[in-house]
């Protein structure tokens, strides 16, 4: 995936298969983790885009008369691999290096502003945990990091977004295995059988790669909502 084209990565995916679908209606927790399934296996918004059309396509003609509307993005899964893999092939070779851009396209301003908003959050949640408990330090420890991210963009000199996410990708995943760790059973157990409630229909409309990654970052998102956390990767900053 190039640098920096898909900040607005879910977005535009959510409200081309609005557009495709004809009823605007929130996607299901299931689509959100199949998007961020795409995004961080690398796959571009074109393909994205590009397999929903098809998908579409091949729906509507096995269905023509039927009325019936396609109701998830896991139905497009395989049209969006399939027009991935074919965008990989074609620009296989075809594409010289080139040097990374310098210009930084945001203002450290609004960069300062979303991670505030994020270190507020971890502080938060920090305050909601008892005193010298694990997980309560570690997001501790977590916050410490991105106040340490924060005071960097104060520094003169170029900002390097590649490393910055990386510095943020690292937070988020000791972020994730630190809820993993620390969650109560109970908890864990409630979030697996919802996630196996409603992949229940498209198991086998998923490849298992795909439905891996699907139920990881599923688990990623449900946990965040429980403990009031934030994203703290880049493709969350809008």
């Amino acid at each position: 995936m190039e640098a920096w084209n898909y900040f607005n990565y879910f977005t535009e995916i959510e409200e081309y298969f609005w557009k495709k679908r004809g009823a605007h209606l929130l996607v299901s927790p299931v689509d959100w983790a199949l998007m961020e399934a795409w995004q961080k296996a690398g796959i571009p918004l074109e393909a994205v885009l590009k397999g929903i059309d098809r998908a579409f396509e091949s729906y509507t003609k096995s269905r023509r008369g039927s009325g019936k509307t396609l109701k998830s993005l896991a139905y497009c899964s395989d049209a969006v691999l399939e027009a991935a893999e074919e965008q990989a092939e074609a620009a296989a070779g075809s594409m010289p290096k080139q040097d990374r851009a310098k210009a930084e396209p945001f203002s450290r301003e609004d960069l300062r502003a979303y991670f505030s908003r994020n270190l507020e959050r971890l502080t938060t949640a920090r305050s909601r945990e008892k005193a010298g408990s694990p997980l309560g330090d570690q997001i501790g420890a977590i916050a410490k990091s991105l106040q340490a991210i924060i005071n960097t963009l104060a520094t003169a000199g170029a900002l390097d977004l590649e490393d910055l996410e990386y510095q943020l990708t690292v937070l988020d995943d000791k972020l994730h295995a630190a809820l993993l760790t620390h969650a109560r059973d109970e908890l864990l157990v409630a979030i697996r059988r919802s996630m196996d409630s409603q992949l229940a229909a498209y198991r086998r409309k998923i490849r298992a790669p795909q439905l891996a990654l699907v139920e990881k970052q599923y688990m990623q998102r449900r946990l965040l909502e429980e403990f009031g956390l934030p994203r703290l990767s880049l493709y969350y900053f809008s």
